[in-house]
Order: structure tokens, then C-alpha cells, then sequence
């Protein structure tokens, strides 16, 4: 199956629009495909505005989320793979979605969680009639 995270950043986004608020991505900006004003990242993460007045030639596609800008009066191009996006969230209010890091920087899998310690008590289930 194709990956979800592509459309729940779209679904999300018009829902964030049709409220009449402002959609924000939370970027994590170490991902080596990204293409961001570093001088604006602040511990690895940057915040986009990507409200349609403050943007041009959105791209919300499958693999990448592209769109030009302006940051301190300079038009800048913007690259995020979808992978580095970690939130999108409507400013005023928060709501929205936070995303599982899905990869290291490198993007190498991230290492299995720990599994939960094994008991050895045997299961306590009984047959309800």
C-alpha cells in the first residue's frame, strides 16, 4: 500500500483552511533532502507557514511538499520530504497531527522498540457463560 502521511497532511491542511486558520509544518530540518533557510532552524526543527497568502506554487505531493517563499524579504524555495515533516498544526489553535519519527537522518530504520519483559505466569482466562 502507498504510505498514509501524504494524504493526512493534505486532508489535514484543507481541514485547517476551511476552519479559517493558518497551517503550519513542524520540519525536521537535519533530513539531508531538505531544502530550508537554515538560519531560521532552531534545534533541528523549523516551522513553515504555509498559508496560501504567504506562499506560491504549493506542491503537496506524495514524496515531497514544495513551495516558494519569502524569509526576510528573500523569495526562497522550499523543499520538505514528507518524511522530515513531524507536525501540521493550525496556529491559532494547535489541533492537528503530530507524526512518528519514521527514520533516522541518515535514513537508516529506526532500531525496534524494546519488547516487554516476558513473564512466566500463565494467562488467567476463563470461559464466561
Amino acid at each position: 500500500m502507498t504510505p498514509l502521511k501524504p494524504y493526512l497532511i493534505r486532508a489535514i491542511y484543507e481541514w485547517i483552511l476551511d476552519n479559517n486558520l493558518t497551517p503550519h509544518l513542524l520540519v525536521d530540518a537535519n533530513h539531508p533532502a531538505a531544502v530550508l533557510p537554515m538560519q531560521f532552524v532552531q534545534e533541528g526543527r523549523i516551522i513553515l507557514n504555509i498559508r496560501p497568502a504567504a506562499i506560491d506554487a504549493l506542491s503537496l505531493g506524495d514524496d515531497a511538499i514544495e513551495f516558494n517563499t519569502r524569509f526576510s524579504g528573500k523569495s526562497t524555495y522550499i523543499h520538505v520530504p514528507v518524511i522530515a515533516v513531524l507536525a501540521i498544526y493550525a496556529k491559532e489553535n494547535g489541533k492537528g497531527m503530530v507524526f512518528e519519527v519514521e527514520e533516522s537522518q541518515n535514513d537508516e530504520p529506526l532500531p525496534p522498540p524494546p519488547e516487554p519483559p516476558k513473564t512466566k505466569a500463565k494467562p488467567a482466562l476463563r470461559v464466561v457463560k
